[in-house]
């Protein structure tokens, strides 16, 4: 196979590989890790292999829609792509690309507050409005600010993720000197000199910094300045007034992301918030966290009829998402599933990527004798959990 051709892809498994050879390995290990021994990690997407699907034959295929809504919004299949820091260092430009692409497809992007491209960047980019999502940080007036800043851009949709106060340590990112800015040690530089794709790409973009923050806050002004003050921000003492505070603040569609008990959910729906996204941070905070798709269930019987029940973290194909879909959740987030396509080949991987997701789901829904995702619920499962309110 010649150099510039890419190979055939057929799943998101194929995109992580190709990923993995083009992207440099301290970018490519931040997206693709968790937390300590990564066993949350790796139980997100081991649990979906076993959640078993019921064949159903001589149905009529015909016709068929994974159409829905998120949040009041009109999307082809239930999948947002998540908010995912950096994702501009897996590819030149990468959040102005993975907004085109999700645009193009008719499904919602959500920008992170850690974002290489800014929200003004994306939205320069962009035709329709996408979603913003918010780490809350000590800077209080910087928080109104970035909140501003997104209400300015249209953004229809904030998120707010709770499950970030302090940070997991992940061994890959100490090990490979990312910070910022990022060590460029012999190693990383001699990995770099094998990713001349990635290179020529970084070489040709302004945007190579946490666009979002430099330039925004006093004293903050490039990439070295935004270490030491990153490194207070995240706030410990977060809490559900807090989130009071930023419901006042936006005004309109909130989401709260990092829900994994159902004491939470009761709090989150208590909120005021229009969807919860059960999530335990792609195994990248908590480990030994139970996988999100096992929670999920007692999250739809805790709080399904008060408010949207959402999840992430494992989604890997479209018959992750028909399972969770079928479990209770109204929508799904995919994060590294988009990222491996964005650092495969740019904004065509995440198109592929969101291409391979919804032909899984279309195809799969109807070898379960259902041709439209709406009236699909436990009973396409072979063992369903039990749902009980607690």
């Amino acid at each position: 196979m010649l150099p510039c051709c890419n190979p055939t892809i057929t799943n998101i498994e194929d995109l992580r590989r190709l990923a993995q050879r083009r992207v440099p390995r301290m970018f490519y290990d931040y997206a693709d890790s968790g937390s300590w021994t990564e066993h949350t990690y790796r139980s997100n997407t081991s649990a979906f292999q076993d959640i078993q699907l019921r064949q159903r034959v001589a149905v009529d295929m015909t016709n068929r829609s994974t159409a829905t809504t998120m949040v009041g919004l009109p999307v082809r299949m239930p999948v947002a792509l998540a908010p995912t820091g950096l994702t501009g260092m897996q590819h030149a430009d990468g959040e102005i690309l993975a907004a085109r692409a999700a645009e193009k497809f008719g499904v919602p992007f959500c920008l992170s507050t850690m974002s290489i491209c800014s929200i003004e960047d994306v939205a320069s980019y962009t035709q329709k409005p996408f979603w913003f999502q918010l780490y809350m940080m000590k800077d209080r007036d910087f928080m109104s600010r970035l909140i501003q800043r997104a209400k300015a851009a249209q953004c229809s949709a904030l998120v707010l993720t709770l499950d970030l106060q302090i940070l997991g340590q992940r061994h890959k990112d100490l090990k490979n000197g990312l910070s910022a800015p990022p060590k460029l040690t012999v190693r990383n530089i001699l990995n770099m000199a094998t990713k001349p794709r990635w290179c020529l790409g970084m070489a040709k973009t302004q945007r190579r910094e946490f666009r979002n923050i430099v330039g925004h806050v006093t004293g903050v002004e490039n990439m070295s300045s935004l270490s030491s003050w990153t490194a207070d921000q995240f706030d410990p003492s977060l809490n559900w007034d807090d989130v009071q505070w930023v419901k006042d603040q936006w005004g309109g569609k909130l989401i709260i992301k990092g829900i994994l008990d159902a004491d939470d959910a009761v709090l989150a729906a208590n909120s005021g918030a229009d969807a919860l996204i059960v999530s335990n941070h792609g195994g990248r905070q908590l480990d030994g966290a139970a996988p999100a798709i096992e929670i999920l269930p007692e999250i739809v019987s805790a709080v399904g009829d008060r408010i949207e029940v959402w999840m992430d973290s494992g989604i890997r194909s479209g018959q992750d998402v028909l399972k969770a879909w079928a479990l209770g959740a109204k929508g799904t987030m995919i994060g590294r599933a988009f990222l491996y396509g964005l650092g495969a080949m740019g904004e065509a991987g995440v198109t592929k990527a969101l291409e391979i997701i919804h032909k899984e789901l279309d195809v799969t829904m109807a070898l379960c004798g259902y041709r439209d995702i709406q009236q699909v619920n436990h009973n396409i499962l072979r063992h369903p959990p039990q749902m009980k309110r607690p």
